[in-house]
């Protein structure tokens, strides 16, 4: 990418990593101020929260240091790519996890609570992050580009610190296509959108039977729908955010590396990113629980600024103070 793309892009990337960061440590606190940690649904959407709390914090400077050509040994540059990796692995599987239990909700309503417990969503959601990290660091343990450093200069080698670090320099395309994109997150996306459909169905059917039958039953299908919906809406921005930037990996796999521009391959990045900045937004305006929490806070604040400005002793207090400062 040309010098003059690169700080283009890179302005933008900061924008989505402070927005990455700051919406999603607030969905964090919402969820736990709100007390809806000891439903295991909602430990779902906070461990997702972090995930694209990493993004911002960890994936994305990273990904800067990689893009800027940083010098480093080939392993190290390796290892940064393999953490970008499993940050955004471990996003795709948190939300197989929340599709499943969508569908054990409306699937075995009866056994739902005794069934998926808080204490079994957190061990599910190690388990989602340890079987990210086996898929994300299998170039470390030899499919990558260890061997095209034969190519390059001779003075060029893994354990110099001169390698001018680059993604696609470490990282094997077919790694990433055929295990990354092909073997994981293609089976995920069939596998989501048919839990998702199911859903879908099987509300609508029951709120359709409820009609006129039992008024509290049929108000629960209905917030169940809506919850789904919601993070059915995450799973989609997701998806649209990943899939064309995994397609230009393709292509460039299965044809000329040529034929995708450098710079389009940052903007797919860029999208891809993307989508965790907006995930907040998607809680906050149709999940009513963290909606609440956002707006308890929006209140508390703007009260506090105000309380502070009109409280005449506050104002006392800081006149006397600067008088005596100014008088000493």
């Amino acid at each position: 990418m040309s010098e003059n793309a690169v700080w283009i892009f890179l302005p933008l990337e900061v924008v989505v990593a402070v927005v990455c960061c700051l919406g999603n440590a607030l969905v964090i606190w919402a969820v736990r101020a709100g007390g809806s940690l000891r439903k295991p649904t909602f430990c779902f959407i906070t461990a997702l929260a972090v995930a694209d709390f990493l993004v911002g914090s960890v994936a994305i400077p990273l990904g800067v240091l990689v893009d800027v050509g940083m010098k480093i040994s080939f392993y190290g540059c390796l290892f940064m790519c393999c953490n970008l990796i499993m940050i955004e692995t471990a996003s795709v599987i948190l939300l197989l996890a929340i599709a499943v239990d969508r569908f054990l909700r409306v699937h075995i309503p009866l056994t739902y609570k005794t069934t998926v417990t808080v204490k079994r969503s957190w061990t599910v959601v190690k388990l989602c992050w340890f079987m990210a990290a086996l898929i994300s660091f299998v170039p470390m343990f030899g499919w990558n580009k260890s061997e095209d450093l034969g190519n390059l200069d001779s003075t060029v080698h893994s354990n110099s610190t001169s390698f001018k670090c680059h993604f696609l320099s470490v990282v094997s395309s077919s790694y990433v296509v055929k295990l990354c994109f092909f073997s994981s997150f293609l089976p995920v996306l069939a596998i989501v959108t048919g839990l998702y459909c199911y859903i879908f169905l099987t509300t609508r059917r029951r709120l359709r039977a409820q009609i006129g039958v039992r008024i509290e039953s049929g108000t629960n299908y209905l917030k169940e729908q809506r919850l789904a919906a919601s993070l059915a809406l995450v799973y989609v921005l997701f998806a649209v955010g990943w899939i064309p930037l995994l397609l230009m990996h393709t292509v460039k796999l299965y044809s000329k590396p040529e034929t995708v521009p450098s710079s389009v391959m940052h903007v797919g990045v860029l999208l891809s990113h993307a989508s965790s900045a907006l995930n907040p937004l998607v809680y906050s305006f149709r999940i009513p629980v963290i909606n609440k929490a956002f707006r308890e806070l929006w209140v508390r604040f703007f009260h506090c600024r105000a309380q502070q400005q009109n409280d005449p002793n506050n104002v006392q207090t800081n006149t006397d103070s600067n008088t005596k400062n100014s008088t000493t």
